[in-house]
């Protein structure tokens, strides 16, 4: 099944996510590229571990899905998210057994070195998810990068690794085959969470609180524009967020406007960045009956409900009043 990020909860439960098999292990796959590796590894076991994939391809998403369908792999899970928020908000604390990592992109240009998954950080977090002595499987094929991930490992201070050869299913991957056929080596490494860090959920704060309905609230306005109104005016635009003293990189951008050729609406196509969060949403402005203009999110892509999106609509109502509308109506 895929997911979206608004059918998680935060954090989420195995018994809700697999209700036919809750107390299987539960392995994450960190970018899972077109699928080959869970259904080959899944088969090493005696009864295939409950399985979660996370990857940003959409191309990858639709082909690994039709690959777990076919391999009968039911209680396994797609998602195309950022892992480490999904690390972070939806997995709880103990949860996985397995954290997989097959071929990450190394970034290996020494400005981006920051933009690699496996660092202290990220160890910290993984260790925290992780059962007693679970593990996150590491294989590559750059060397530079295996050297950095054993290092940060060590640095984190929470997690031992161990050396050997890779799970046979790693070298069935597209990337695998890719490297082979260069005459590349594979290097592996399981790190073995020795340390659970404490009070790592909450961290990220956009994420509501499944508990309480109030947080799930969109706001929406009611206008009158003027007669003349013409969203040809409109321009891409990017509103900062609040938050650390404004300089959080908090961001909402109003990207483009479109009509709908069905009846007298635009939606306007936000994108909006909170922290390592990203959602692309879309905010409908509908004229009604009695000449008002309604302004509300739109349901297209299941986004979760955060500051960011809430101020997205703001933004959008604003930018009207700038040409000239007048708010009749502002609520959830």
């Amino acid at each position: 099944m895929i997911f979206r990020l608004g059918d998680f909860h935060f954090p989420d439960a195995p018994s809700r996510l697999y209700p036919d098999t809750p107390g299987r292990p539960w392995v994450l796959e960190i970018g899972f590229g077109d699928g080959r590796f869970w259904p080959d590894y899944a088969g090493t076991f005696e009864a295939a571990p409950n399985y979660l994939g996370v990857e940003l391809s959409g191309v990858s998403l639709l082909k690994a899905a039709r690959r777990l369908k076919a391999a009968g792999l039911h209680n396994a899970h797609l998602t195309k998210l950022p892992a480490t928020p999904l690390l972070r908000e939806a997995v709880p604390e103990g949860a996985l057994s397995e954290i997989v990592v097959n071929f990450p992109d190394p970034w290996p240009k020494a400005e981006h070195e920051h933009h690699r998954l496996l660092s202290a950080d990220f160890f910290r977090l993984a260790a925290s998810r992780l059962r007693p002595g679970g593990a996150v499987l590491l294989t590559t094929d750059h060397t530079d990068y295996f050297e950095f991930a054993l290092a940060e490992a060590e640095r984190s201070g929470v997690i031992r690794a161990e050396l050997g050869q890779p799970p046979a299913a790693a070298l069935h991957t597209k990337y695998a085959l890719k490297w082979q056929g260069l005459g590349l080596e594979a290097q592996h490494a399981r790190f073995v969470a020795t340390a659970q860090p404490q009070a790592l959920h909450g961290a990220l704060t956009p994420y509501p609180d499944t508990t309480d309905p109030e947080d799930a609230r969109v706001p929406h306005a009611v206008l009158e524009l003027p007669a003349d109104f013409d969203f040809s005016a409109f321009e891409r635009r990017a509103v900062r967020l609040p938050g650390a003293g404004g300089a959080s990189g908090d961001t909402v951008v109003l990207l483009d406007a479109y009509r709908s050729l069905r009846r007298e609406e635009y939606t306007v196509l936000a994108h909006v960045v909170e922290g390592e969060l990203t959602q692309e949403v879309l905010i409908n402005v509908t004229q009604r009956a009695g000449g008002t203009t309604l302004v509300r999110l739109g349901k297209f892509g299941g986004p979760i409900i955060t500051p960011g999106v809430k101020a997205a609509v703001g933004a959008v109502t604003d930018w009207l009043v700038s040409q000239g509308g007048a708010v009749r109506h502002l609520g959830y």
